[in-house]
């Protein structure tokens, strides 16, 4: 069975993909240095990455043009975590709200709904896909025709529903660390989508975000930008729930590598499918992490 979705999500990141290009040229020429420009460029530069980062993660209307030139674009990655810590600080106080005046189920339910909101569902999109194209059981190059069809099948709907079920049945579940793993979820997703362009190539040749991120894909600078970054969550995680927050970390690096390994047999890297399913599948391994105390397991 295959459902249409004439207006998917990954119809929405192929075409941000397509107008953030088109944008690059222009963009390019009006951000070369100029000897009248402020001494805060540097700073300027920084805020404009970050607005780029959220632009691509986010479907948070920015008016204007800032952040879309060629060089903010190409920065933006290392500003992933941060636009997943702002999302953090937005859903933490509704959360806790929720959870005042609701059962734990309906909190679950509705925190789920939050996570996901601010993406519009363009990581669950990329989960769907890439279980649509790993579980063909077809050669490399009809998967990643799967992927990029707007279609979801069986596969997809499958993962679909496994992940949210997991997400809200964990995180129904938890009672003190509830506010502690709906902070560290969104940070970790979007750390583990950083994590994944790190440790391998982009899988497809005809540009995309090959193009636009090309120098966060499977370099030597990238990988040291990830441990850095890794490092920093780390220390997070410890001061939010202590020891559980370490074996939060690890758990969502060893989930990251156990996925780039299966990535790379299957398509030779990644796509913008797979870094979107790899953000979902960080989110669930954290919250299943803050379940593991609560049954006893640690």
């Amino acid at each position: 069975m295959r459902l249409l979705n004439r207006r998917s999500s990954g119809n929405r990141r192929r075409k941000k993909t397509a107008r953030l290009q088109r944008k690059g040229p222009e963009q390019k020429r009006s951000s070369e240095p100029r000897t009248h420009q402020p001494l805060n460029r540097g700073l300027i530069t920084l805020i404009g990455s970050f607005v780029a980062a959220l632009r691509f993660l986010s479907i948070i209307p920015i008016s204007g043009s800032f952040g879309t030139s060629e060089d903010e674009l190409a920065r933006a990655v290392p500003f992933f975590p941060l636009v997943g810590l702002l999302f953090a600080c937005i859903v933490l106080p509704l959360t806790w709200c929720l959870s005042l005046l609701l059962p734990p189920a309906v909190t679950a339910v509705l925190t789920v709904l939050l996570l996901l909101s601010f993406s519009g569902g363009l990581h669950l999109d990329g989960l769907a896909d890439t279980a649509d194209g790993f579980f063909s059981a077809r050669p490399r190059e009809r998967m990643l025709e799967i992927m990029r069809d707007s279609a979801t099948g069986a596969m997809g709907v499958i993962a679909l529903i496994l992940l949210l079920s997991l997400k809200i049945v964990c995180l129904a579940t938890m009672n003190n660390q509830l506010l502690v793993a709906v902070f560290l979820m969104p940070i970790a997703g979007r750390m583990a989508i950083l994590l994944l362009m790190a440790l391998l190539p982009y899988a497809r040749q005809e540009g995309g975000l090959g193009s636009l991120f090309q120098d966060s894909f499977h370099t030597h600078h990238a990988r040291l930008q990830a441990l850095a970054i890794l490092l920093v969550f780390t220390g997070i995680a410890w001061a939010a729930a202590g020891p559980l927050g370490l074996l939060a970390a690890f758990a969502v690096l060893l989930m990251t590598a156990l996925f780039a390994l299966f990535c790379r047999q299957k398509i030779g890297g990644v796509t913008g499918d797979t870094l979107g399913a790899a953000c979902e599948l960080a989110e669930a391994v954290v919250a299943l992490v803050f379940v593991l105390k609560q049954g006893g397991a640690i």
